[in-house]
């Protein structure tokens, strides 16, 4: 009997041995196949192998029937199942197929053989026919005592809208045991113009009410907005043939709810009014839970409720064993991180570190701390009383031009305040000469930050040493509370996990880079604030530099830890390290994405189109040669190599005495081109290069034209 509350939660079936060959399919009730692709227009999916389980996945349409349907499942040893095995003693197994769910199913199939391979398919009864599912392939993990290999991808950043899936093509062809997604598997916006377009690949939300409007653009809010985001990419064929040749194993990362998100709050508005959203939050993992095809170990009766609170409504992080070499560890980095360490809403001037505190953390005071005056006494407080009259001319409150500012901002309120008003009320700028005798500290605009309700300088081109002043001082005030990435629970369990395991290789899923990414504009002629060493972004690891730290240094004696992420956009290989011991570094391989328009293009549209930056001397020039700036400089020991103009994946070997990371790169503009299935006229378009990372070391090597290996030397910052 098919028990519906079972759905998605615990439909835990057994497979057994083969079926005699003609046992279904010679009796006199049996009713044909016929082709079902109508009816699963997501086709199917597998996903989280262990050595004797495996999730399998399926959606099913019938718009002429309303409501719940009933399906079949049926597995066998061979592609066309001649070899049907049994599941719970019979041919098939029925599942639910629920509307409340969008009439996904999942089924965990128990009692399979380890490291080996099963087909599955699903079957829709109507009107006397039977309609087949394409047939999925998956396989299970080697058992936990196998001395073997473990091959398998991990990719990233699949956005849709003007862009096609050819890099899927090329990964569904591996030889592989499975692939990891690392998050955005789907992106929530229907074209927003900084990174989307494109004359095909669009989607037009048919709850159209329920999404956000954002101008010529939408971003999903309901459950249905994001329900039709991943009903349209699984309807991809390119997509379908990877999750039909090979489990995957997912996490998200920000888009599958919002971008630069944090917890259940979007950041579209940069602090100009709350973003916190718990019911789009929750509609957006609801749609996750239904379509990705994820186990829930330790909580196998698990079933998505929505009136569950967030964030205890769905937990991700996990970990899966393959054999004696891989011990993956995923970890969840956005359901319980803080809010960015710089708030988008600050007023730039307000001084935030002040000199004294610069020396007590800092031992002196660092040439780029900023001047800055009480404003409610200096000049008699002349310059605040014109500030707070002339607010409303430059969109500030005048509640805000209250004590230590800085005086660089000042100066450019001043500048927009003063033609305002007639000369005899006009106040001069505060001259280098009277700068000289101030006290110097930290702003808000000191880290770059020019104006409100702005990600520059919050989140993106961050001024490096301010901020890493700024967000030192406040981890240490908030005892870490600033700082949160994976919460105390999910930390204390990944150091654990980490520290316990017992594998060969340990690979942690990590959502966004380990690795600094800097850029010393300082050797450059340019004006203030722009003359510093900036972060690129600080919604990496980058924001949460104290936290990166503890976490490395707690890692610092687990053996044979790598970290594989996404999220940036480009193929990037380095050793990040603890600030305070360097000693303490892992080897990060980060992947490209599959399809979403590269890190460099990123910054080449930025240099035209926003306004904070499009009149900055040189603008273009930076953004085009971004991977001069990462690399040529002693900015960035740690960062090895860079590929900021490529689509792809990475595929990784693992044994017992080496990881072998293998980068396949398509150039950035095929990815807007659709090639169809043409897959050997795609994999002319790759490049592939590798690395490799030895069992008992902590070191990078990058193999030559000639098939031997250089090591990456952080200390001559070049390969050797």
């Amino acid at each position: 009997m098919l028990h519906r509350r079972n759905f998605l939660r615990a439909v835990l079936v057994t497979v057994g041995g083969a079926l005699a060959p003609s046992a279904c399919r010679e009796a006199e009730t049996y009713v044909p196949l016929e082709d079902g692709e109508a009816f699963f227009p997501q086709s199917v999916a597998s996903g989280d192998p262990s050595p004797d389980a495996v999730i399998l996945w399926a959606r099913v349409d019938d718009p002429d029937v309303d409501g719940d349907l009933e399906l079949r499942l049926e597995v066998a040893a061979d592609e066309g199942f001649i070899d049907v095995l049994t599941i719970d003693g019979a041919e098939a197994i029925a599942v639910a197929a629920e509307a409340i769910y969008d009439r996904c199913v999942k089924v965990k199939v128990r009692g399979l053989l380890p490291a080996t391979t099963y087909f599955y398919r699903f079957v829709y009864a109507k009107d006397g026919r039977r309609y087949a599912s394409r047939v999925g392939r998956t396989r299970t993990a080697p058992a936990l005592d196998a001395d073997v290999p473990v091959r398998f991808a991990f990719v990233s950043c699949q956005d849709y809208i003007g862009r096609y899936y050819n890099v899927y093509r090329r990964l569904a062809a591996q030889e592989l045991d499975f692939f990891v997604h690392l998050g955005d598997y789907i992106y929530e916006t229907t074209g927003d113009p900084r990174f989307q377009g494109g004359a095909d690949r669009k989607i037009s939300f048919d709850d159209a009410a329920g999404a956000i409007p954002y101008g010529d653009y939408e971003a999903a809010r309901s459950l249905d907005n994001y329900r039709q985001l991943y009903r349209t990419i699984r309807s991809d064929r390119a997509l379908q043939a990877t999750h039909e040749a090979l489990a995957m194993v997912a996490i998200w990362d920000d888009h599958e709810f919002s971008n630069d998100s944090h917890g259940a709050t979007a950041t579209y508005i940069n602090g100009a009014g709350d973003e916190y959203d718990e019911a789009r939050r929750k509609a957006a993992n609801q749609a996750w839970f239904e379509y990705m095809p994820v186990d829930y170990p330790g909580d196998e009766d698990f079933r998505y409720d929505p009136a569950a609170p967030f964030p205890g409504d769905i937990r991700i992080y996990r970990d899966l064993r393959f054999g004696r070499h891989l011990h993956l560890v995923l970890t969840d980095l956005r359901t319980y991180r803080a809010d960015h360490v710089v708030d988008e809403a600050g007023f730039p001037a307000t001084v935030l570190v002040d000199e004294a505190a610069l020396v007590a953390d800092l031992g002196e005071v660092p040439s780029w701390a900023t001047p800055y005056v009480d404003i409610d006494s200096y000049a008699g407080g002349s310059y605040g009383d014109l500030l707070r009259a002339g607010a409303g001319v430059v969109g500030y409150d005048p509640a805000a031009i209250a004590g230590r500012l800085d005086v660089a901002a000042i100066n450019r309120l001043l500048a927009d305040i003063n033609p305002t008003l007639a000369d005899a009320d006009q106040l001069p700028p505060i001259d280098e000469a009277a700068q000289a005798t101030l006290e110097r500290g930290v702003a808000f605009a000191t880290m770059g930050k020019t104006g409100l309700y702005s990600s520059f300088g919050s989140r993106y081109l961050v001024v490096k040493d301010a901020f890493d002043a700024y967000a030192d001082r406040r981890f240490a005030a908030t005892e870490g509370a600033s700082e949160i990435a994976m919460g105390a629970a999910q930390e204390a369990w990944f150091v654990d996990t980490m520290r316990a395991s017992d594998r060969t290789w340990k690979v942690w899923g990590n959502e966004f880079m380990l690795s600094p990414l800097q850029i010393d504009l300082s050797l450059f002629d340019l004006p203030a604030p722009f003359a510093n060493r900036f972060y690129l972004t600080t919604d990496s690891w980058d924001g949460q530099p104290s936290r990166r730290d503890a976490l490395l240094e707690a890692l610092a004696d687990v053996p044979n830890l790598v970290a594989i992420t996404g999220d940036i956009h480009s193929f990037f290989a380095g050793t990040p390290s603890s600030r305070r011991d360097p000693s303490a570094k892992i080897v990060e391989f980060v992947t490209s994405s599959i399809t979403t328009a590269t890190l460099q293009r990123i910054l080449e549209a930025q240099a035209i189109y926003n306004p904070s930056l499009a009149d900055l001397p040189g603008i273009a020039e930076l953004a085009s040669g971004i991977r001069d700036f990462l690399l040529l400089f002693d900015t960035n020991p740690h960062l090895a190599d860079a590929e900021l103009v490529s689509n792809g994946f990475v595929t990784l070997e693992v044994d017992g005495e080496a990881m072998t990371a293998t980068y396949h790169a398509i150039p950035d503009s095929e990815v807007t081109v659709d090639h169809g299935d043409d897959a050997a006229g795609i994999d002319a378009l790759f490049r592939t290069w590798r690395y490799q990372v030895r069992a008992g070391e902590r070191e990078l090597y990058r193999e030559r034209s000639d098939g031997s290996w250089e090591r990456w030397d952080t200390a001559t910052i070049d390969w050797v």
